[in-house]
C-alpha cells in the first residue's frame, strides 16, 4: 500500500497508522475491564451483576492450536476470526457467549527440537504460546482470558490423569450398553451373579487370577500386540498417525509392524455407539462419513475352519470374519497373516506328498520357506502389502483346513496381503468372487469355484456383484442354490451356528486405541507396578505425576531405517523417578512406574470441560456449570458446546477419540451431555501461490512480479504453483505484517469477505486494499477527516435510506444466524455506499451501521460508537432489529417475457391487482407485439409477465 505524502493525508484520516492506536487502545481496555469474561452460574468465576447473567448461554469453540515457532501465517486465524465475528454477534443479541483460547501443547516438534539443540520442551513451548498469545491479542479476539489453559500445564494436565484413572477404572457393561467402576464388576463375581472365564467362585481364585479377570475387562490396559513402531521418531504410533504409504504423518519417516507392550483404550467397545449417536450431532455430512468408514461396522459371520484330522475335536480352528458367509462353497485356499499365531504349529517338517513346486517359494521344507517369507514381509508396510497392484506373493505352510460346508481339504498359505492387526488375521479365500483372491488362485495354480451367478455376457475374471447361488449344495449340509445374497447369507449363517461351525457376528474396522508415546514430552502415567509387574493405580491425591526434569531428550534408539530397533524412553533413564517407595494403603513398598507418556491426543480429549471451570481445584469441573454450558437442552439432545470450529484435517483422530472419552465420562456420571460438540463447522483453508526457479527451489513469492503474463524473480523467469501457504514454500504470509500495514480490522474484514467460511480460497494481498478503503469509507460517513468533528445529523432519513437500512438490517441479521459473513458484509458495503450521497449520515443510520459493523471490525466501531456520544463499551449493545413494515417493497419490477423472450419491464406497485400487472405489461410491449391481439398473458405475481402472441 502507498500512501499520499503525509503533509497531504488529512489529519483525521482512517489510516494504518490511527488504526494501529485505535486498536491497541482498545484491546488494552477490553483485557483492563475484562469486557468478555462469561460469568457461569456458580464458582469463583460467578457474577450476578454481569449484563449477560441468567442469559440464554452460548458455547463457541475453536480447535485449539499447536504453538508452533514460526507463529501464525494469515491462514492460521481464518476460523478464530470467524467464530469472534460470530461470538461477538451473538452477545450483542443477549446470549452469555463463552469463548476463550487455549493451547495443545504437548507433541513432537517441541521435543525434536529439544533432541537437536538441548533447550528444555517447556522453554520452548512456553515462548511459543507467548508469541502465539501476542498475535491472537493484536486481531483483537473476544476471549475470555481467565479460562485459558495449556496442555502443559500442570493443573491442567492433573486432571488429564484423573480422567485417565477414569477410564482404567472402568469396564464396559454389553447388557447396560455402559461403562461401569470395576469395582461394581468385582462385586458381581463375588456375589456370584456374575460368572467367572472357567466357572470358579470368586473366592477360590488367588489374588493374581482375580486381577487378570479385572485387567482383562479395564477400559484401559496393557497389551503385547503388534503396534506401528517408528525409529525415526523413537515412538509407536496409532494408525491414523501413519499416512497412506506407511510412513508417520509427523517427519515423515518408515514405519514398521513390531511386537510391543503398550498402554491401549478400548474404544472399541463403544463402536456402536460412536455410529449411532452421530445422527444425533448437527455435524458436515461428509465427516459423519468418514468416521462411520472408519469405525468400518461389518455384519456378517465368524466360520471356523478346522485343521489336521476334521475328527480330531482338539485340533487348532483357523477363525475367519466374512461378510459374504454364503460364499463358503467357494473356499478353496486358505490365507493367514505371516505373523498369525498358528502359523508356528502348523508347520511341519516336511512338505506333504501332492505339494505343488509354485507353493514352496523354492525352499526344501515347510519351515524354512516360512521363515523366509516372514522376513521379507517384516520389510514391507502395511501400505505395501496391501497394494492392490503389487504382485500377489505367499508360500504354503505345510498343512490344509476342512472347508466345513463341502468337507474338501483345502491348502493354508501365509500372504502379506492379509495384516494380523486386521480382522482375525485369516481369511478364507474366495477367488471367484474376489479380485485380489483371484489373482493369487492364478499365481499359485488354486482351483476356482464360482458361487454366484453373474449376468449374462459376463466375461470378466472375478464377479463381486449379487446374483443367485451357485455350486453352493451339499448332501446332508446346507443348500443356497438358486437363493438371493441376502437369503443365502441368513441360510449359512442358521446352518453354521446349528452345526457349530460358526456364528453370525459384527465387526469393526475400528482398533483399540493405542495411547502410549515413547517420548518425554507428554503426560505421565498415572500408574506404578507392583513386584509382580501388575498396574497398580495411584489415588487422585497423589496428582499430578509431574514430568522429571532429564539431561537428554532423545530415545535412544533413533534410527529411522533399523525395524529391529528397541525404544529406551528419556523417562526410563531417570531410575531415582522411576523406582519408588510408595504407601499406597498397605505400607510403604517398592513400585516402578510407567515409563512410558499419553499421546497428544489426550489432552485435546477434554479441554472444552475445562474451560466451562478452570479454576476448580476440588473438580475438573463443576456440575452446575457443566449443566449449564453443555447440557441437552431438551429430551434426546445429546448436548456439548453450540459451535466447534476446525479444520478437516481432524475429522477421524481427535473427534473421534474425545467423542470417546466424553461418552466414559458421561456413563461414570461426572457430565451430563453424551457427546462433546453439538455443532461442528469446517472452515476453509487460506492457499497462496508459490514460485520455483528452473532448479525447482523456491523464491520469496513477495519478489515475484507477473510481466506480460510470465512470472519473475528479479530477471530469471520463475513457475508458478498454487496450494498451502508454508515457511518451506517461501510464501508466507504473516498477519503481523498485514496489521501493521493496514490495522488488524481490515485484515479481519478481508479475511471474512473473501468467500464463504467453509471454503478455500487464494490469499491476495494486494486484494487487502478494498477491506481499507471500506473501512475508510465507513469511517467517514461518521467522521469528517479534516476536523475530526461528526458528519452525522439527528434528522430523519429519507424513505429510501431508511428502507435500504432496515433491508441490510434483516439481511445482515440472517447472515450473521447463517455464518455467512461474506454477504453480510457485502450487505453493509452497500449500505455504506448508499450513504457517501448524503452531506450528512442520519444518526437512525449511523449507530445501526456502527454496531453492525462490530462483530467485523471491532476497534473502530468501538472508537466510532464513543464519537457518537455514548460511554463505554458496544459488546453488550442490542444488535439492531428490522422494522418488518420498512421491509415490505412499494414497488415491484416484472420482466415481461413475449413469445418466451424479455421484451420489457414493468414497475408497478407493490398491492397492484392482476388486471393492473397484465394492463402495464401488455402496454410496456405494445410495440413488440405490434398491433396484435395476445392470445394469452400469464401473471406469475410478484416474479413475471408471459404474454403469448
Amino acid at each position: 500500500m502507498t500512501e499520499a505524502a503525509a503533509s497531504d493525508i488529512p489529519p483525521f484520516r482512517y489510516t494504518a497508522a490511527l488504526a494501529g492506536e485505535i486498536e491497541q487502545r482498545w484491546q488494552d481496555t477490553w483485557e483492563r475491564e475484562g469486557t468478555f469474561h462469561a460469568p457461569n452460574p456458580t464458582g469463583p468465576l460467578a457474577d450476578p451483576g454481569h449484563p449477560r447473567a441468567g442469559a440464554e448461554k452460548l458455547y463457541v469453540l475453536d480447535m485449539f492450536p499447536y504453538p508452533s515457532g514460526s507463529g501464525l501465517h494469515v491462514g492460521h486465524p481464518l476460523g478464530y476470526i470467524g467464530t469472534d465475528c460470530y461470538a461477538r454477534y451473538q452477545r450483542m443479541a443477549g446470549r452469555n457467549v463463552l469463548h476463550t483460547m487455549g493451547f495443545d501443547a504437548f507433541g513432537l516438534p517441541a521435543e525434536q527440537y529439544a533432541v537437536q539443540t538441548g533447550t528444555h520442551p517447556r522453554t520452548t513451548t512456553e515462548a511459543n504460546i507467548e508469541r502465539y498469545r501476542a498475535q491472537l491479542r493484536r486481531l483483537g479476539l473476544a476471549h475470555d482470558d481467565r479460562r485459558s489453559v495449556a496442555t502443559t500445564d500442570t493443573d491442567f494436565y492433573r486432571w488429564t490423569q484423573w480422567i485417565f484413572l477414569q477410564v482404567f477404572n472402568s469396564w464396559y457393561d454389553t447388557e447396560a450398553r455402559k461403562a461401569r467402576p470395576v469395582t461394581e464388576l468385582v462385586a458381581e463375581f463375588a456375589a456370584g451373579t456374575r460368572p467367572t472365564p472357567d466357572g470358579r467362585p470368586w473366592t477360590e481364585l488367588t489374588a493374581a487370577e482375580q486381577r487378570k479377570i479385572v485387567d482383562d475387562h479395564r477400559l484401559a490396559y496393557v497389551s503385547e500386540a503388534p503396534v506401528n513402531w517408528c525409529p525415526g521418531l523413537g515412538t509407536v504410533l496409532a494408525n491414523e498417525e501413519v499416512t497412506a504409504d506407511g510412513r508417520s504423518e509427523r517427519g515423515n519417516f518408515p514405519v514398521f509392524k513390531r511386537n510391543l507392550k503398550q498402554w491401549m483404550m478400548r474404544i472399541t467397545a463403544y463402536a456402536d455407539r460412536l455410529v449411532d449417536d452421530l445422527d444425533a450431532l448437527d455435524w458436515p455430512e461428509p465427516i459423519k462419513l468418514m468416521q462411520r468408514n472408519w469405525i468400518g461396522r461389518s455384519t456378517g459371520a465368524h466360520i471356523f475352519f478346522p485343521t489336521g484330522d476334521p475328527a480330531d475335536a482338539g485340533a487348532a480352528r483357523i477363525q475367519v470374519f466374512t461378510t459374504r458367509p454364503d460364499t463358503v462353497f467357494g473356499a478353496t485356499y486358505m490365507v493367514l497373516a505371516p505373523e498369525h499365531e498358528l502359523v508356528d504349529a502348523l508347520v511341519p517338517a516336511a512338505w506333504p506328498a501332492g505339494t505343488k513346486e509354485v507353493w514352496t517359494g523354492g525352499h526344501a521344507s515347510p519351515r524354512a520357506a516360512v521363515e523366509a517369507y516372514r522376513k521379507a514381509a517384516a520389510a514391507r508396510t502395511d501400505v505395501e502389502r496391501q497394494a492392490e497392484t503389487k504382485e500377489k506373493t505367499g508360500v504354503f505352510v505345510g498343512a490344509y483346513a476342512t472347508n466345513p460346508v463341502t468337507g474338501g481339504q483345502i491348502p493354508i498359505f501365509i500372504a502379506d496381503y492379509v495384516l494380523a492387526g486386521y480382522g482375525t488375521g485369516a481369511i478364507m479365500a474366495v477367488p471367484a468372487q474376489d479380485e485380489r483372491d483371484w489373482d493369487f488362485a492364478e499365481a499359485f495354480d488354486l482351483p476356482i469355484v464360482r458361487t454366484v451367478q453373474p449376468p449374462e455376457g459376463f466375461d470378466g475374471k472375478a464377479y463381486t456383484g449379487d446374483g443367485p447361488a451357485i455350486n453352493s449344495a451339499a448332501d446332508g449340509g446346507p443348500d443356497l442354490d438358486g437363493l438371493g445374497v441376502a437369503d443365502a447369507k441368513a441360510r449359512i449363517v442358521e446352518w453354521l451356528e446349528a452345526n457349530g461351525h460358526g456364528t453370525g457376528a459384527v465387526t469393526y474396522r475400528l482398533r483399540d486405541w493405542l495411547f502410549s508415546r515413547q517420548r518425554y514430552w507428554g503426560e505421565p502415567f498415572p500408574i506404578v507396578y507392583d513386584e509382580t509387574g501388575a498396574a497398580v493405580a495411584l489415588p487422585e491425591s497423589m496428582l499430578p505425576v509431574e514430568l522429571p526434569e532429564v539431561d537428554d531428550f532423545a530415545p535412544k534408539t533413533f534410527a529411522p531405517d533399523d525395524a529391529d530397533s528397541n525404544p529406551e524412553t528419556p523417562l526410563s533413564r531417570r531410575r531415582d523417578w522411576v523406582e519408588v517407595e510408595l504407601d499406597l494403603g498397605d505400607g510403604p513398598k517398592r513400585y516402578t512406574r510407567e515409563t512410558n507418556v499419553m499421546p497428544q491426543w489426550a489432552g485435546s480429549c477434554w479441554y472444552e470441560l475445562r474451560y466451562v471451570d478452570p479454576t476448580n481445584s476440588e473438580r475438573f469441573v463443576d456440575a452446575e456449570n457443566e449443566r449449564y454450558w453443555m447440557g441437552p437442552r431438551g429430551a434426546g439432545d445429546c448436548g456439548g458446546t453450540d459451535l466447534y470450529v476446525g479444520g478437516q484435517e481432524h475429522a477421524v483422530l481427535h473427534l473421534l477419540y474425545a467423542r470417546f472419552w466424553h461418552k466414559v465420562l458421561h456413563d461414570l456420571g461426572h457430565v451430563s451431555s453424551f457427546e462433546p460438540y453439538r455443532k461442528l463447522f469446517n472452515q476453509g483453508m487460506i492457499q497462496a501461490y508459490a514460485y520455483t526457479d528452473a532448479r525447482g527451489v523456491y523464491v520469496p513469492a513477495e519478489e515475484v512480479v507477473e510481466v506480460d503474463g510470465r512470472y519473475v524473480h528479479g530477471e530469471t523467469e520463475v513457475r508458478r504453483e498454487y496450494g498451502k501457504m508454508g515457511k518451506s514454500l517461501r510464501n508466507v504470509v504473516t498477519p503481523d505484517e498485514m496489521c501493521a500495514v493496514y490495522g488488524a480490522d481490515t485484515f479481519r474484514v478481508y479475511e471474512m469477505s473473501m468467500g464463504p467460511l467453509e471454503v478455500s480460497r487464494p490469499w491476495e494481498t494486494r486484494a487487502v486494499v478494498g477491506s481499507y478503503r471500506f473501512l475508510q469509507r465507513v469511517w467517514r460517513t461518521v467522521v469528517d477527516e479534516s476536523t475530526g468533528v461528526l458528519r452525522v445529523t439527528d434528522d430523519p432519513a429519507d424513505e429510501a435510506t431508511r428502507r435500504l437500512l432496515h433491508k441490510v438490517i434483516d439481511g445482515v441479521r440472517a447472515d450473521m444466524e447463517g455464518i455467512r459473513f461474506n454477504t453480510a458484509i457485502a450487505k453493509l458495503i452497500e449500505l455504506t455506499n448508499g450513504l457517501t450521497r448524503l452531506s450528512a449520515t442520519p444518526r437512525e443510520v449511523a449507530e445501526p451501521l456502527v454496531l453492525m459493523l462490530a462483530p467485523f471490525a471491532p476497534h473502530v466501531a468501538e472508537e466510532l460508537w464513543q464519537r457518537l456520544g455514548h460511554r463505554g463499551t458496544l459488546a453488550y449493545v442490542d444488535f439492531p432489529t428490522a422494522d418488518p413494515a420498512l421491509l415490505v417493497a412499494e414497488t415491484v419490477t416484472y420482466p415481461v417475457q413475449v413469445n418466451g423472450k424479455v421484451r420489457g419491464r414493468v414497475e408497478v406497485p407493490a398491492d397492484a391487482s392482476e388486471d393492473a400487472v397484465r394492463a402495464a405489461a401488455l402496454e410496456a410491449v405494445a410495440g413488440s407485439l405490434a398491433g396484435k391481439e395476445p392470445r394469452k398473458v400469464i401473471v406469475v405475481k410478484g416474479r413475471m409477465v408471459s404474454v403469448v402472441a
